[in-house]
């Protein structure tokens, strides 16, 4: 196997690109499937699991994979885009093997792991021969049985890495409750949002618990925001209430109030409660109107600027990087106050009009007044024509006082547009394809009879 290196970090491949031989990328690198053998044998690595269109993963057989390189792997061209399915003797490296608690044979002392890396050998196989491994704070020592000598030794000093032997460890076929996840955090640290809402999709329920604990308010926010409705309600099912809360806050008020809907009233009404009022009165606000309606539909928290501010100063709003794109297609203009609802609605500059004008100029000379806004009550079919109509991305919702409620934007209206589970379709939908018989034959003969790990046939 040319372009393979001696020793491959599985966690290093996350995210990493993979190109077919004309060097045209299909997609990227989520997790290594490998089997688990009986004993302190090393696993056996069976092959890639490849995010590639519509983030839907795929399986890449190891056998033909040509070059693993630091941002780069090449397969040999050959694809079956049947969606992966993790078989009962298989294991996810990066999604179940990082941050377990495993025990060094020597000592028994409990570690983290870190890493694991892969060898090929010279059949073209691939074995899992290294694991890297952290102390675990303040319980080596105690937990240890004896000190313990040589490399293992080093681990007395918390927080260093060392990289021991396969055989050296053992525990990884132990179900474990509690595992960390800032392993798998990191490996995914790069993926957009979306991607990573994919990766969590695909987790057993423990592991999406776990993810979703260490995960900081705002990143979860974010995922929660692009996962299936009942991937969303079990995740802030697991969380305390308090931290519930908190990452409710996190979100965009629209979407904190569509998944507050799906809940009990006495559920909703408590986390509300927890909430800082500031936070939870835009998202009370959108609970009152019907989900199919502008005002359901809305954020309450478009980009809005006074009549005397500058091209310069609406500019500066719009560079947010945070911002959705669709949000910083316009400025509202609107006399104070400015946090919805607002005082009385000027109008709305585009921002092609704010790229063609002087940074001085005030908004006030530049605003469209000439496009009457939404009104709260219209329905989802209304908002739809009066967006393609006008070829808009957002348009202002004004109520029947000139006030500036929000704004709907078309991610908005195409998510409602779509079936209501068209995220977890996108997720697990793929077109039907026959078996592959070289991924077959390399799966098939890890799995014994009794579903659990075998050797291939000699």
């Amino acid at each position: 196997m040319t372009g393979v290196p001696a020793r491959v970090f599985i966690a290093r491949l996350a995210g990493i690109a993979v190109f077919d031989p004309a060097g045209d990328q299909v997609g990227r690198v989520r997790d290594v499937v490998v089997a688990l053998r009986l004993g302190t044998r090393p696993p056996r690595v069976l092959g890639l699991v490849v995010e590639v269109s519509a983030r839907r993963p795929v399986f890449v057989p190891i056998t033909r994979v040509t070059v693993i390189e630091a941002d780069a792997i090449v397969f040999d061209g050959r694809l079956n885009v049947r969606r992966f399915q993790q078989r009962e003797a298989e294991t996810l490296v990066i999604a179940e093997m990082l941050d377990r608690t495993v025990r060094l044979a020597e000592t028994d002392e409990p570690v983290a792991v870190v890493d694991v890396a892969m060898e090929p050998t010279r059949t073209r196989d691939w074995l899992v021969n290294k694991v890297a491994v952290r102390r675990i704070r303040g319980r080596g020592a105690r937990e240890g049985g004896r000190a313990g000598r040589g490399r293992a030794a080093r681990l007395r000093k918390y927080g260093e890495t060392m990289v021991v032997d396969w055989e050296a460890t053992h525990g990884f076929s132990a179900v474990e409750h509690g595992q960390g996840a800032a392993g798998l955090i990191a490996a995914f640290d790069r993926m957009k949002p979306a991607d990573l809402a994919g990766v969590v999709h695909e987790l057993s329920a423990k592991r999406r618990g776990e993810v979703a604990a260490a995960l900081d308010d705002e990143r979860l926010a974010d995922v929660l925001e692009e996962l299936p409705q009942d991937d969303q309600i079990e995740i802030l099912n697991r969380l305390e209430a308090e931290r519930a809360a908190d990452v409710l806050e996190a979100m965009d008020p629209d979407d904190a109030a569509d998944l507050l809907g799906e809940l009990s009233t006495e559920q909703r009404e408590r986390l509300l409660t927890l909430m800082e009022p500031q936070d939870a009165a835009p998202v009370r606000r959108l609970l009152t109107y019907a989900d199919d309606s502008a005002g359901g539909l809305m954020t309450s928290d478009p980009v809005v600027v006074p009549p005397d501010a500058s091209v310069a100063e609406a500019l500066a709003q719009i560079r947010n990087p945070d911002l959705n794109p669709a949000l910083a297609a316009q400025v509202y203009v609107c006399r104070p106050p400015s946090a919805t609802p607002t005082g009385r609605y000027l109008g709305t500059v585009h921002f092609q009009r704010l790229l063609r004008e002087p940074p001085r100029t005030l908004v006030s000379g530049i605003v469209d007044s000439g496009l009457d806004p939404l009104r709260p009550t219209m329905s989802l079919q209304t908002v739809a024509t009066y967006l393609a109509a006008y070829n808009l991305v957002a348009g202002a919702v004004v109520d029947e006082n000139g006030h500036l409620l929000g704004s709907v934007t078309i991610d908005d209206v195409l998510d409602h547009l779509l079936p209501a589970d068209w995220r977890e379709s996108a997720m697990e939908a793929a077109p039907e394809h026959a078996a592959d018989p070289e991924e077959e034959a390399l799966r098939g003969a890890r799995t014994g009879p009794d579903g659990g790990p075998a050797e291939p046939p000699a």
